[in-house]
């Protein structure tokens, strides 16, 4: 199952860069290229909500838990509690270190205060 993921992936962006590489034969404007490529630019401009992640893995290790305990068994029990204990650190990490612009104002703000 791994190798047909790293398959699919090779292919899908293999087929998006040939494709990026002939529009771009095409394009004079070094304006329009580069609003292109900021199309297609996949990278995120927001930094990563770890409340929101952590809320979502914790749930994830619940429901393993209770897969464990109504059908699977104890192997399942613990690692839903495994899952759901990441997820709760996950989601502590991101009370405590701010990771939004307005976040870390605050932060400072609230700091320069003291």
């Amino acid at each position: 199952m791994p190798l047909a993921v790293f398959f699919w992936q090779y292919h899908e962006t293999k087929h998006k860069n040939e494709t990026i590489l002939e529009i771009s034969k095409n394009l004079d404007d070094p304006i329009k290229l580069e609003r292109l490529l900021s199309i297609f630019d996949e990278r995120k401009k927001e930094p990563v909500d770890y409340r929101r992640g952590g809320l979502i893995t914790t749930f994830v290790g619940v429901g393993i838990y209770f897969l464990g305990l109504f059908a699977m068994g104890p192997f399942f029990k613990g690692a839903g509690i495994l899952v759901g204990f990441i997820g709760l650190g996950t989601m502590a990490a991101g009370y405590i270190y701010p990771n939004t612009g307005e976040e870390i104002t605050k932060a400072v703000e609230d700091f320069e205060e003291k």
